[in-house]
């Protein structure tokens, strides 16, 4: 599983990063439209966002979310019933913009064993691992999006959307410090993004396990204009250097959290 990455670090925090991955198998390509359409979605470049910032297990998939999205529950029930989303295998845009050509559809079973178990099934031996030698751990799931996207949510989205599922996938005085050290910048807590799948299948504060997200609205660390033609946006060293800054000090509260220090 070339795909699938584990970089392991002893202390009691896991950072996920399952939708940063372009890699479309090439017996896949054919159904879709287009693979620039198949990407436009990716959080791109989020694993170079949080590289180096905090000593911790990163766990990641190549893999596109076009493909299958690993922050999706495998069941196929919505995160967020009455509201627009896509699904394990998306078919369609965030825009709505149909994924693949007419007459085809993705084999959603089929990949959900090949990439969507193997994901899972890597980071619940992560969560184990660590879970054996620390009395908490936190699983930290990280993602990034476009700041204006009209079909899932209105107006621009802040900076920093903090999720717990309305605090139940966490103890209260982690969420707490991630928010107070947001400083300055433009974020919510559990506002259209209350967390994913992953977030809330792991989230177990009550047996040692508390699961966060973050989703970044790209603008703060990247020039999100060429999405609006298709095309994949740079990496802006000047742009994220001061978002990299606030990560790495909300990274050390929440390090300090899972390691039981006030």
């Amino acid at each position: 599983m070339s795909w699938l990455h584990v970089e392991r670090a002893d202390t009691p925090l896991i950072l996920a990063f399952p939708h940063g991955g372009t890699e479309i198998p090439e017996e896949y390509l054919p159904a879709f439209r287009s693979r620039d359409l198949a990407l436009l979605d990716t959080d791109w470049h989020i694993r170079r966002l949080y590289d180096g910032l905090v000593d911790a297990t990163f766990v990641w998939t190549d893999i596109s979310r076009s493909v299958v999205d690993c922050n999706r529950d495998p069941s196929g029930v919505s995160l967020y019933p009455g509201q627009a989303t896509t699904g394990l295998c998306p078919t369609e845009t965030f825009d709505g913009v149909p994924l693949y050509n007419e007459g085809t559809a993705p084999d959603v079973e089929a990949r959900r064993l090949a990439y969507h178990q193997p994901y899972h099934a890597a980071l619940a031996n992560e969560i184990e691992r660590l879970r054996a030698r620390h009395s908490r751990v936190v699983l930290y799931d990280c993602h990034s999006i476009r700041g204006v996207v009209p079909r899932l949510f209105d107006g621009e989205l802040p900076e920093l959307n903090v999720g717990t599922d309305n605090g139940t996938t966490c103890d209260i005085a982690l969420s707490d410090a991630v928010i107070a050290e947001c400083g300055p910048r433009w974020s919510v807590l559990n506002g259209r993004f209350r967390g994913g799948w992953t977030t809330r299948h792991y989230g177990q504060p009550e047996s040692g396990v508390h699961a966060i997200q973050m989703e970044t609205a790209m603008r703060a660390y990247l020039d999100e204009s060429p999405l609006a033609e298709g095309r994949a946006p740079a990496w802006d060293d000047g742009r994220a250097a001061g978002l990299r800054t606030d990560l790495a000090r909300i990274l050390a509260a929440v390090l300090d959290f899972a390691k039981g220090r006030p």
